[in-house]
């Protein structure tokens, strides 16, 4: 889960901002500049106080105990038919002896496979009844599983969770074990694969010495996955997944006399467990300053800074959060400020603080730019990070960082479970701090937090001694395979091993002997429980207007948090650029995201954060999009704020420099990161000069990029951008009364130019299928991913393409698709594979992506054509597919939709395509009347195997053989653009 105001490791840049002068209009004509509506003379930026923010964050709960020690929270929220149901066990990679590093997570796989009474897939029985937002995650310090099911689904969710609990063992084989042991070390693989994929070793293996808990990789080491044992999953169950090492939330549409009751039936007859002691976790310190450098396969330097912190169950860690948020987590923080506007020797910069629970990793980083001295961009990194020790935040940077940080949390709580939602803070509160609701201790401890506090403790663990970790482009000289694991022998002090671990430290003396628990409550566990009546989807009306200009408002209220999400969408996309000119759109943007004619970039980020609005802008095949996420207190200058960002671009001279010198290093990265270049590969194969061939990043060439000018980027804006080809959404927490309004304030008076709109090209001509394998080297590489694709004669604007979804559900779209499932838990060859059909309006495609373990790439390949070849001929859909199929896409309708993100989705979806406000509420219809044969006509209709590409990115002296002796044509291109 994300866990309150900390940052994932593999989030390892964010957009860079800084504080400039305001310049003048660079370059672009004066009828251009004459054109432009004239600036505001101020946005009204009146932001909600914090206290309001903080009243925003109530999260009530009833908590209470079974006799075996299972802790239960639950939280009431009726707005929808749905209840997130989140387990959580006190049990981690820090958990792990010595020798078995990578177990918390290989266990967590084998809770996916089934067990004594329901021996079937986790997946199944999910997609069954229904459920959505499904995952299961290991970190140091939990592991943690949850899914949000439709009420009437309830007692068969819980039946499964506490079958997996206490009715596990006599499910778990052999053939299970080797299995998930095989896809973990893809998922392994895979990870290192990526650039910077080695980083998570050498931030925990650098930081935190031999011995310690947080020493070794949760991933693990590959030796050490070998070695996991039969005897070693008897024990690490028995040891850690009793109900007194567990935390259960149940958050939606439930009250807690029904949960009591419910909880009771299906989890009160487990036993206890062992009494589990958490081992003593220190937060070490260097014993002095440490630098390291490597080489990776990546665009330019990356510099980091690296310090031990406090963990989340310190009070020290919410404001060494705010500090990072202030240093360079904001927009609009110092080092975007000192390193990526004023002097601009960075492309990107960014700190984060990753709080595990006794302790953490602060982290600061620095992108160098192409052509600096990676020695001038240290300098200046290591005398800015000093100069905020000296001084901390100011006032106003520490209140724009606690408004920000309390917004995320505000909308994460719309959700009852997922990654971020209500139950999984409540559960995160109660395993770490023992109060379920902890998060509102936290937002007040936050909001009360002082620039003296946050500057004392900066400089408290900041001024010892660091770590410094440099990334230079290059060859690698190690990979993974052999990293990741806790050390062992003379230096595991501290390390103790399992057997000491199970007879004297966790084990009680009646659970130290192989206890089957097969005969607890069997009787009620010989047939799953009926699921009961379920709610249909009651997707909201959507309400319309149209602005004195022309421009139409589509809208939707959502009430459940005070938000409020806006998209303004264009006719443009990347169908409103051709190879020659493709870069045009994509500087446009990140140079628009610097700021407008009247705020330069800092003033610009600083005006968002104070309203806690983000705004963006991106786009896709067809469409160029600008988005807000705002709460509704603010909305009025919010979309005043968004208005000006779309009607009144800056496009200073330095913004445009600084955009192009990060569009540069993005585009060299792109070339070096495998799936990008499959993408990049199997777009140019399959269409050509056709739009949907262009790169989906945006990015051409780096001599266009160089080339591109203010004059070609206000000529795109003005061509493209314009209130005849635009259309607005809006969903949340307002009326289409009070939408309307605000919108004919900021943009009623945007009118259209004389010129006729222009339309997206989509003549170009499309390749004739030449199946064959396209070969792309890239030396060293552990992993191959293959990419696999056809363009259909379909067309999104007039096909609907439900029906060919539904048939390719069986085929390779979700976890149990047949691809998946025979790569990943039959043959153990991959961490996932899978595909689906692309959306766009004109010709769409069909891909199938599958990351593969480099030695099995031809045989992966073979797998992938004799899937597809039998479910177009001898093997089509199967009646337990069917089954699922019709369920699952009847009964997720609900949860599909359960956010204001979800509903601006289908609106969008509705509206673009033409089709039935009530589209979504029929679809249950749809799906209930579809038959086999009815699937198996539109799959051999439309997918044929002869005419699929295959992309292929590895390394070519381990994979070429391979190929070569498949009966497939092999060419090996090199993409230089």
């Amino acid at each position: 889960m994300i866990r309150l105001l900390s940052t994932s490791l593999i989030a390892l840049s964010v957009a860079a901002c800084s504080t400039t002068a305001a310049e003048p209009l660079a370059s672009a004509s004066a009828a251009a500049v004459a054109d432009r509506p004239a600036a505001n003379a101020a946005v009204p930026i009146e932001p909600a106080p914090l206290s309001e923010l903080v009243a925003e964050v109530e999260l009530p709960f009833e908590k209470f105990t079974l006799d075996n020690g299972l802790t239960v929270v639950v939280h009431e929220d009726r707005k929808a038919p749905l209840v997130g149901v989140s387990v959580w066990y006190d049990v981690g990679s820090k958990h792990e002896p010595a020798g078995k590093t990578g177990f918390a997570h290989l266990f967590e796989h084998l809770m996916f496979n089934g067990t004594e009474n329901a021996p079937a897939d986790w997946f199944e029985y999910i997609q069954q009844m229904g459920g959505t937002d499904v995952n299961g995650t290991t970190s140091p310090d939990r592991t943690n599983y949850f899914q949000t099911v439709p009420t009437g689904a309830l007692d068969r969710i819980l039946m499964l969770e506490s079958d997996r609990m206490g009715h596990l063992l006599d499910a778990v084989t052999q053939e299970k074990l080797d299995n998930q042991r095989g896809v973990v070390q893809n998922e392994k693989r895979q990870g290192d694969n990526n650039p910077f994929g080695l980083l998570r070793y050498e931030i925990f293996e650098n930081l935190f010495p031999k011995g310690h808990r947080y020493h070794h990789s949760t991933i693990g080491s590959m030796g050490d996955l070998d070695a996991a044992s039969m005897e070693d999953v008897q024990s690490w169950f028995r040891d850690h997944y009793g109900p007194n090492n567990a935390v259960l939330v149940l958050a939606g549409d439930i009250d807690t006399a029904t949960a009591r009751a419910k909880v009771e039936k299906w989890f009160g007859a487990i036993p206890a467990g062992p009494e589990v002691v958490d081992p003593v976790v220190t937060v070490p310190t260097l014993p002095a300053e440490k630098t390291k450098v490597t080489t990776d396969n990546i665009a330019t330097t990356r510099l980091f800074r690296m310090w031990t912190v406090p963990g989340s169950n310190s009070p020290e860690a919410v404001p060494l959060n705010l500090a990072s948020a202030v240093l360079g987590g904001l927009s609009s923080s110092r080092l975007d400020n000192a390193l990526v506007r004023e002097d601009p020797v960075a492309v990107s910069v960014s700190t984060f603080n990753y709080t595990l629970e006794d302790a953490g990793v602060f982290v600061v980083q620095a992108d160098v730019k192409p052509g600096v001295d990676p020695a001038e961009v240290a300098a200046k990194l290591d005398a800015q990070i000093a100069e905020f020790i000296a001084t901390g935040p100011t006032a106003d940077e520490l209140e724009r960082a606690k408004v920000s940080s309390m917004a995320g949390v505000i909308r994460g709580l719309e959700s009852v479970g997922g990654f971020g939602g209500k139950a999984p803070q409540l559960a995160a509160g109660e395993l770490y701090m023992g109060d379920p609701g902890h998060v509102e201790k936290e937002l007040a401890q936050m909001a009360a937090a002082t620039p003296e506090q946050v500057r004392d403790l900066t400089r408290t663990w900041l001024s010892r001694p660091v770590f410094n970790l440099v990334f230079n482009p290059g060859e690698r000289t190690e990979g993974g395979e052999n990293r990741g694991g806790a050390a062992t022998g003379a230096n595991a002090a501290g390390l103790p091993s399992l057997a000491e671990l199970t007879q004297a430290n966790y084990c009680k003396p009646e659970f130290c002997e192989p206890v089957s628990l097969a005969t607890f409550m069997q009787a009620e566990r010989d047939t799953l429980p009926e699921i009961g009546t379920l709610s249909g989807l009651e997707f909201p009306d959507i309400e319309r207007a149209t602005l004195s200009n022309g421009m139409e408002v589509y809208f939707a209220q959502r009430e459940a948090v005070p938000t409020v999400s806006v998209l303004v969408e264009f006719d443009a996309g990347r169908a409103a650029e051709t190879r020659a000119d493709l870069g045009t759109q994509r500087l446009m943007l990140a140079t628009m995201d610097e700021g407008t004619r009247r705020l330069n970039s800092t003033e610009f980020a600083i005006a968002q954060e104070r309203l806690a609005a983000n705004i963006s802008a991106g786009f896709n095949a067809d469409w160029t999009t600008f988005s807000l996420d705002g709460l509704s207190p603010n909305l009025a200058p919010s979309l005043e704020l968004l208005a000006e960002f779309i009607r009144q671009p800056g496009f200073r001279t330095g913004d445009i420099e600084r955009s192009r010198a990060k569009l540069l290093n993005a585009l060299t990265a792109e070339l070096k990161e495998p799936n990008q270049l499959a993408d990049r590969a199997l777009r140019r194969t399959l269409y050509g000069d056709h739009p949907y061939g262009l790169p989906s990043s945006g990015l051409g060439s780096a001599q266009r990029l160089q080339a591109l000018t203010a004059s070609d980027l206000q000529a795109f804006h003005d061509r493209w951008l314009r209130p005849d080809t635009a259309r607005i959404y809006v969903v949340g927490d307002t009326t289409l009364a009070e939408a309307t309004r605000l919108l004919e304030a900021s943009f009623g008076d945007w009118q259209a130019p004389a010129s006729p709109a222009p339309q997206r090209g989509y003549d170009a001509p499309i390749p004739t299928p030449h199946q064959r394998i396209v070969l792309l080297d890239r030396p060293n590489s552990p992993q191959s991913v293959i990419y696999g694709g056809q363009v259909l004669d379909l067309r999104g604007a007039t096909d609907d393409l439900t029906l060919l979804g539904a048939s390719n559900e069986a085929l390779s779209g979700g976890f149990l698709s047949r691809i998946n499932m025979n790569l990943r838990e039959t043959k153990g060859w991959s961490y996932g594979a899978g595909g689906g059909i692309g959306t766009a309006l004109d010709r769409v495609y069909y891909g199938v992506r599958a990351p593969v373990q480099a030695d099995r790439t031809a045989d992966a390949i073979t797998e992938v054509q004799r899937e597809i070849d039998e479910f177009v001929t001898t093997r089509g859909v199967e009646p337990n597919e069917l089954e699922r199929i019709v369920n699952s896409n009847m009964r997720e309708l609900p949860g599909q939709f359960e956010t204001a993100g979800d509903v601006l989705g289908g609106v969008v979806t509705i509206v673009r395509y033409n089709r039935d406000d009530d589209y979504y509420e029929k679809l249950a219809d749809t799906y209930r009347t579809l038959s086999a044969a009815e699937l198996d006509a539109i799959a051999r209709a439309t997918f044929v195997e002869d005419d699929i590409v295959y992309v292929v990115v590895g390394d070519a002296a381990v994979v070429r053989p391979q190929l070569e002796a498949l009966d497939l044509e092999v060419e090996e291109i090199t993409l230089e653009e």
